[in-house]
């Protein structure tokens, strides 16, 4: 059976952008073993908006009145609905580029994407059953506790209820003790291996 990935492209330097050379190539593990629809979702492109001032008193109310199936919460229905979710992003500011982050704001909807009772909490109601993170570093931050990204990544996938989470991670891009170009082969590479399994 043909399972669907969401793929959330953040890679704000676009065809520039070492993380998307990443992505691309876990895509192209996906694409060999034939069992995937990959819906590409570039986020550059799309209009989306921090939750504040009125849009975030528009989605209050749509929340009080129950109305999910208004065209604002488009993007948490996709990532609810989707069967996988890979995720390329670079290592900005100890974390993630601020539009992936208002694009988190944006698909964190109760009732879609997750929930809450009195016995449970809070519990993540998406369909997906794995998310797998892409990043580049110009530095390495391989075992600093600076480096947020990938625990942020990792905490979200399980808010959201998605079992299994995973990563490859480009390190010292910029730090030219290896060239960059040995570094990011070594990591795609092992972004294709890693999808063909996945």
């Amino acid at each position: 059976m043909t399972k669907n990935v969401l793929y959330i492209d953040c890679c704000i330097r676009g065809e520039e952008s070492r993380t998307r050379q990443l992505g691309e190539a876990f895509l192209f593990g996906l694409a060999i073993r034939e069992t995937f629809t990959v819906e590409r979702l570039t986020l550059m492109e799309e209009p989306l908006i921090p939750l504040a001032g009125d849009f975030f008193l528009q989605r209050e109310r749509l929340l009080e009145n129950g109305e999910l199936s208004h065209p604002r919460f488009r993007y948490a229905h996709q990532f609810a609905s989707a069967d996988r979710i890979v995720i390329a992003a670079p290592f900005w500011d100890l974390s993630v580029p601020a539009l992936l982050k208002i694009y988190i704001e944006n698909i964190s909807v109760q009732g879609i994407t997750f929930d809450v009772d009195e016995d449970m909490g809070l519990f993540g109601i998406c369909r997906a059953e794995k998310m797998f993170f892409l990043t580049t570093r110009g530095g390495d931050y391989r075992q600093s506790p600076l480096e947020t990204g990938i625990p942020m990544m990792r905490n979200l996938a399980t808010f959201f209820g998605i079992k299994e989470f995973d990563y490859v991670a480009a390190d010292g891009l910029d730090l030219l003790i290896e060239p960059p170009e040995v570094i990011l082969g070594r990591a795609i590479r092992e972004a294709q291996d890693r999808a063909v399994v996945w």
